[in-house]
């Protein structure tokens, strides 16, 4: 009769089967009874809603999320396309959100599907899936991204609403960063016949540091006969340069959240220090002396140094680190005034 481990070592096999390409999220039917029941005792799985589980482990303790956090979207991807096959997408919101490179975990995430029942579905730690029943699929404009599927990125500009952009300007302006011209825009406000969209997205593009974009489709859709009325969607201080198209999204978005905590942060910094000041009455550290502390080392004695042999001689050791031989080469600079500078 096999030992208890043995036992465990054969439906962890089974388990590391199922994990290839590592994949966490496993249906329940996928394994034997015997070995699910083993694995959720031991912790190495947990289970989500019936009939799916995820990887997990022995360590985490009770209420710990980073196991679901972690398979968040793997989940989606696969429970949505169990549920729908190719017939489902992430609403245009959640889309945008993650074109933006934001992968944060929402509390809610809503799928758009024609076999949607517009149901709740609850999940671990006051997470859900909300399946919308939309009556048709778009026919393109559809990306398929780690498994998830989402509108493209012009899709989603033009579905969601003008508030979108003021709630979530950082995400907004990297897509916005990332096109190269206007023509899949203007083909679905065209074909939409969108002019308060064009209106708004022609105002970010403005605002945004891209006026020739702006122009175009303001032009293209008063010559189609459409009354465009360009106004800026974003509030004052939400707009952060202009984002370089050759670089991948995510520089653009770690860029603009530097910008937008940039004044936050140098408020917090304490006022810059002036400059080194040795007026011949307060004991200074020459260079040498400086490094030995740091190499845990000592002079023997402190030393004064004039102020003009300070400003003219600054590398030069005092006497005492002379004598003793100290080799350590280190030059008082104002290190802190250039770190400054360079904010």
């Amino acid at each position: 009769m096999a030992a208890p481990n043995e036992k465990l070592a054969e439906s962890l096999d089974a388990l590391k089967a199922l994990q290839r390409g590592g994949k966490r999220v496993i249906r329940s039917d996928d394994l034997s009874r015997v070995h699910r029941e083993r694995l959720l005792a031991n912790g190495f799985v947990q289970e989500v809603m019936r009939g799916w589980l995820i990887s997990s482990s022995p360590s985490a303790r009770a209420g710990d999320s980073t196991p679901w956090y972690a398979s968040f979207w793997e989940f989606c991807s696969r429970y949505c396309s169990h549920r729908f096959g190719e017939e489902w997408h992430l609403a245009p919101e959640q889309s945008l959100l993650l074109h933006g490179e934001k992968t944060v975990i929402p509390a809610q995430v809503v799928i758009n599907s024609p076999n949607g029942t517009n149901n709740t579905v609850k999940l671990l730690f006051g997470t859900s899936l909300y399946d919308l029943k939309v009556s048709e699929m778009p026919a393109v404009d559809l990306v398929v991204r780690d498994g998830l599927r989402l509108l493209s990125p012009v899709a989603a500009l033009v579905r969601v609403a003008e508030s979108f952009f003021a709630r979530n300007p950082i995400e907004v302006q990297v897509v916005l960063g990332s096109l190269a011209d206007a023509s899949d825009l203007l083909r679905l406000l065209l074909n939409g016949g969108h002019s308060a969209k064009a209106g708004y997205l022609a105002g970010a593009f403005r605002a945004t540091g891209r006026p020739k974009l702006a122009d175009e489709i303001v032009t293209t859709m008063k010559s189609a006969g459409y009354d465009v009325r360009e106004n800026n969607p974003f509030d004052a201080g939400q707009t952060f340069g202009v984002s370089s198209r050759a670089a991948a999204p995510i520089v653009g978005r770690v860029q603009m959240m530097w910008e937008s905590m940039r004044d936050t942060v140098i408020k917090n910094f304490p006022a810059p220090p002036g400059p080194w000041l040795d007026t011949g009455t307060t004991r200074s550290i020459c260079a040498r002396r400086a490094s030995c502390r740091r190499a845990g080392r000592r002079c023997a004695t402190a030393c004064r140094r004039c102020s003009i042999s300070s400003k003219k001689k600054p590398n030069q050791a005092c006497a005492p680190c002379s004598v003793t031989g100290c080799s350590g080469t280190s030059i008082l600079t104002r290190t802190a005034m250039d770190g400054w500078r360079a904010f």
